[in-house]
Formats: C-alpha cells, sequence, structure tokens
C-alpha cells in the first residue's frame, strides 16, 4: 500500500479562465469527495497523478492527501481520471476519500499468465473477455491484479469468475457466471466470417436480377 503525500490546495476560482491559470502553473483541477463529507475542489500536479497510475498498484493506489498549510491528511484512492482526447493529457481527476477500517469496492486488473495449450499446441486463439475484476476489501489489502494461469487451457475450455481463488478476505462481487477468458477454435472463426457475408452476396444477386 502507498503512502505517499500528496500536498494540494484548495481551489476557490472556478470556470475556464481559472482552469486556464491553473495550466499555467502546471496544475489540473480535481475533487475529493465520499464518506458522507461535502466534495472539496483542489488542484493537482499531474506529473503527482502520472507517477500514482504509473505504480504498481496503479488507480487503486492508497495515498495521503494533504490540504497545503495544514497538517490534515486524507487517505484516498483515485476514483476516476478525465483526459484529452487528442493528447491524451490528464484533465481532471476524482479522488474518493477511504476509512482504512471500512471495505471498499473497485475493479482490479486481472492478468493471465502462462501460455495455453489450445493456442500453443491445438491453433486456437485466445478470447480475453474481461479485464477487470470488480472486488470489495480493506482498502490495505487491495491487490495490484488477479492473476489467472491459463497453462491448461485447451480448445473449448474457459474460465468464469467463480473459478477465481482470491486472497484471504477479499470478495467477487460481480456476475459470477461471467467468462474471463477462453480458447476458440481457428475452425470456427473462419466459418463464422463467410456465414456474416452471406447477406451482402444476397443483396448483390438482387441488384444483378434488375439489370
Amino acid at each position: 500500500m502507498s503512502q505517499e503525500v500528496l500536498i494540494v490546495p484548495k481551489r476557490d476560482t472556478f470556470g475556464k479562465a481559472a482552469i486556464r491559470d491553473l495550466k499555467k502553473s502546471g496544475m489540473i483541477p480535481a475533487v475529493v469527495y465520499g464518506l458522507n463529507e461535502p466534495p472539496v475542489p483542489i488542484a493537482i500536479s499531474p506529473k503527482a497523478v502520472a507517477r500514482v497510475i504509473a505504480s504498481e498498484a496503479g488507480m487503486n493506489s492508497v495515498m495521503f492527501l494533504q490540504r497545503e498549510g495544514t497538517d490534515i491528511k486524507r487517505h484516498v484512492i483515485l476514483k476516476d481520471v478525465q483526459r484529452d482526447p487528442i493528447t491524451g493529457r490528464l484533465r481532471h481527476v476524482d479522488f474518493m476519500r477511504v476509512d482504512m477500517t471500512h471495505k471498499v469496492r473497485v475493479k482490479v486488473p486481472v492478468r493471465l499468465t502462462g501460455t495455453s495449450i489450445g493456442v500453443k499446441s491445438q491453433g486456437g486463439v485466445l478470447d480475453f473477455a474481461h479485464r477487470e475484476i470488480e472486488i470489495e476489501c480493506l482498502p490495505s489489502i487491495i491487490p495490484a491484479h488477479i492473476d489467472v494461469d491459463i497453462t491448461n487451457l485447451a480448445v473449448g475450455d474457459s474460465i468464469r469468475f467463480e473459478q477465481i481463488t482470491l486472497v484471504p478476505n477479499v470478495v467477487f462481487t460481480g456476475d459470477a457466471h461471467q467468462v474471463v477468458c477462453s480458447i476458440h477454435g481457428k475452425a470456427a472463426e473462419e466459418e463464422a466470417a463467410p456465414a456474416a457475408a452471406e447477406p451482402e452476396v444476397a443483396k448483390k444477386g438482387k441488384k444483378d436480377d434488375k439489370k
């Protein structure tokens, strides 16, 4: 669990002009909310946020936010980030306050390990359907990722969320029957492609008949 302390100033001005001024000073707008307390608008360095996102725990890193000019620190996690659609640069960040004694629900990346025998030896194709898993646990034990071993998956096999073994005190909260990943045979995909093209062929045939 990250114990990084991010010192942030409170925002007292709003609007496009205020955001432009923030950017000129190397900051972006953000907000802190949660735990039945009013949301507080703040400013933060996008470089500090990028560093947190790039860490092993990523978006689920637990850190301290400290208000500039005070000794008050609050545990938070990143809840949402907005990026410029063209440049990809951070534009706005949402932080959620967390109580270290109360469970939170977060989404954690699923990481596949090993090479499936269905892909390696049987010519199959891996379908990685769900790349995140929603869990509930204390903030201090949020895993950076959930590893799923696919080494023994043959063509036609799949792994559902209910088959994943989680660490103690971490609970899965979504649809347990959803398929995380599966191995499909290439033959099935090749048969599906011509079938999808048939309506177009039929249409062309009708046009030719009218000529």
